[in-house]
């Protein structure tokens, strides 16, 4: 059993790979639940709308969606070497750091593993951008403002395009958040598609 589900797993990967391999920009998104859909099914969350909407434009835009709920800016470095080597990107972009501040990780060692996932994605010749990610005020103001000041500082040791935080448009709209008020709902991936949509152009004509 295990064999044929390898086998499978291998042939899926054969007819998949081309598909993207044949796209001019291959981006490799690299997040958490907020890009992984939680919540929600995969057909509902913003990046296959996304995904959708270049389709249908047909678009030499291919989103590798590689974002895990719950992950952190370490667990992304842990899976980079892999990923680079198996989708072989044009774009990295990083969606990590909201789990770190959530968790009161420090802020340096955050700063650390978002570096060294940019210089990695740099060295396999992919452009690279970063997520500004915003945190809940009751963290306090001195850790919020390291927190969020880091991605810039990240950004600008690393020469690297910074995007604005995604979610801004639809935080605190009770009617566009799930019950946890920390993620998106239905409602809300279309506007979060646009916004990427806007986000990642501006990124690629850069």
């Amino acid at each position: 059993m295990t064999h044929s589900i390898l086998r499978f797993i291998f042939v899926i990967f054969l007819v998949i790979k081309p598909l993207h391999a044949l796209a001019d920009n291959t981006i490799l998104l690299l997040g958490d639940s907020l890009s992984a859909g939680y919540g929600l099914k995969q057909e509902q969350a913003w990046v296959k709308l996304l995904q959708d909407k270049y389709d249908a434009q047909q678009s030499d835009i291919y989103i590798v969606n590689a974002s895990i709920s719950g992950e952190t800016s370490g667990g992304g470095l842990s899976r980079i070497d892999e990923l680079l080597d198996l989708y072989q990107p044009t774009h990295v972009l990083i969606e990590l750091g909201a789990n770190d501040g959530l968790r009161g990780f420090p802020v340096k060692k955050m700063k650390q593993n978002l570096t060294s996932i940019i210089k990695k994605s740099q060295a396999a010749n992919a452009k690279t951008a970063l997520m500004e990610i915003y945190i809940p005020p009751n963290y306090g103001p001195r850790y919020t403002k390291m927190f969020t000041d880091s991605f810039t500082q990240v950004s600008e040791e690393t020469n690297t395009y910074l995007m604005d935080f995604f979610v801004l448009k639809v935080a605190g709209q009770n009617e566009l958040m799930q019950n946890d008020n920390l993620h998106p709902n239905k409602a809300a991936q279309p506007i979060l598609r646009d916004e990427m949509y806007e986000s990642i152009n501006q990124w690629l004509n850069d």
